[in-house]
């Protein structure tokens, strides 16, 4: 497909995080884009705003008669979108071009320098920690994130067209749709069994996706990880490894440690251990591009983070509020990890809703391990997402897995004065649903309230 005589851009499900990254750049490139998604949140305001025509309702009569030629009309979707959508069907039924995300991702950057970041955890972060030390240092860029970063208020950046910044996405193995110059992954654990069926056939994906990477190219991996490739850690033997860290007003100072040389008293500004590690794999990609490692590493310390990967919301002397996109039990350990690191005093309320009835199935004993940690548990219904229910899996039978005794199941409804009633130092707010959309209301009755 020649994307040069593609002169309209319909999406389904354009409100997705990856999927509104594109419809950026198809209208920053001068295309008509419009499209369909089933909720209206504030990406697709924000969209609207950029004069992208977004609808909410699954109607033909709502596809305009332009975008009814099959010859230069492209259609995106996310295999989110049930197979059964009527506007899905449609351009299927007529012969359009239809393409999922990663295909369409694949398409733009095939002619780039591209960087692909892939892994269960610390994708976003990683590409959004690349993007912007690649730009701190003046590297032509083109970044499609999964993430809104809060460096560029965006989940997508156009600073150039010579380099490209993806996440490279495990699900429905969308990730084997690039081809990239120089990988990294950042992680493997057990995730979408739904899709997969099986651990062993996931950490096949990844063995799948290494070998998409163009001649010649790189491959960075996190120390440990089954997988051949130039490694990252923490104060261990890894290629790149960060070593000697102190943390100085919640900041870490280190030593950042290359096969070449070693950088003193690099800084970064993330809470987590985790983040380090994403922080060191996006500096290790971007010393590819030949910039001097001492720029790079500069450039670390002034990264300020990415929308719902441990955000702070409040940040008093006697009160945080933390928010966080984590949804799978590793991710939640390492939340936790990282509070405790920094906040070693407080007490600690978590407020979760589980993402999806299979997740919550298949990782059960693991997520009730992981939230038993936190001292205070306010646990939400399960967010379904793509799914129908699963008899038997429900936030009720996942609090009783919880060995704490300060928990309780609440509403959404009710979300807000649980919080106002929280006594402890700190507030955890995390989950892959619709909480995030209540954060911002959390944040305004808890700063209200103070």
């Amino acid at each position: 497909m020649n994307l040069k005589n593609i002169h309209n851009v319909f999406f389904i499900g354009i409100g997705g995080i990856g999927m509104s990254a594109l419809a950026r750049y198809f209208n920053f490139v001068g295309k008509q884009v419009m499209g369909y998604d089933k909720t209206q949140t504030p990406i697709t305001d924000e969209l609207v705003e950029k004069g992208i025509s977004v609808h909410f309702e699954d109607d033909l009569d709502l596809i305009p008669e332009s975008f009814k030629n099959t010859e230069n009309t492209l259609v995106v979707y996310t295999p989110a979108v049930p197979e059964s959508h009527s506007q899905l069907q449609f351009f299927r039924n007529n012969s359009f071009e239809v393409k999922k995300r990663s295909e369409v991702l694949g398409i733009i950057t095939k002619d780039t320098f591209c960087f692909a970041v892939a892994g269960t955890h610390g994708k976003t972060t990683t590409s959004c920690i690349l993007a912007h030390i690649l730009k701190e240092t003046g590297t032509p860029l083109t970044a499609f994130l999964g993430g809104i970063s809060e460096d560029f208020n965006s989940n997508f950046v156009l600073e150039g067209t010579e380099y490209s910044v993806v996440e490279a996405d495990e699900f429905d193995r969308s990730f084997l749709q690039l081809s990239p110059n120089v990988a990294c992954v950042t992680s493997m654990d057990a995730d979408h069994l739904d899709i997969y069926g099986t651990d062993t056939a996931l950490q096949q994906s990844f063995v799948d996706f290494t070998k998409k990477i163009k001649p010649e190219g790189v491959l960075f991996v996190r120390n440990g990880l089954p997988l051949k490739g130039y490694t990252y850690g923490i104060e261990d033997d890894a290629d790149y490894r960060i070593e000697n860290i102190s943390i100085e007003r919640g900041t870490y100072i280190f030593d950042l440690i290359t096969p070449s040389e070693v950088l003193k008293q690099v800084r970064f500004n993330k809470p987590g251990r985790h983040n380090l590690l994403n922080g060191l794999a996006a500096f290790a990609m971007a010393v590819q591009t030949g910039t001097p490692p001492h720029r790079l590493a500069k450039a670390l310390g002034t990264f300020k983070g990415v929308q719902r990967r441990f955000s702070y919301q409040i940040k008093e002397k006697d009160f945080v509020f933390i928010d966080d996109y984590a949804h799978h039990p590793t991710e939640i350990n390492a939340v936790h990890d990282a509070v405790r690191e920094m906040h070693p005093d407080d007490e600690i309320t978590v407020v979760f809703q589980p993402h999806l009835f299979s997740r919550t199935r298949d990782f059960a004993d693991d997520f009730a391990s992981s939230l038993s940690k936190f001292d205070v548990v306010l646990l939400m219904e399960i967010y379904p997402a793509r799914e129908e229910p699963i008899e038997g899996v429900t936030s009720t039978w996942l609090l009783d897995k919880i060995n704490n005794p300060k928990k309780k199941l609440i509403s959404k409804s009710n979300l807000i004065e649980e919080v106002k009633n929280c006594k402890t130092g700190v507030l955890v707010t995390m989950g892959a649903g619709d909480i995030g959309l209540e954060v911002p209301k959390i944040k305004k009755e808890l700063a209200y309230a103070s």
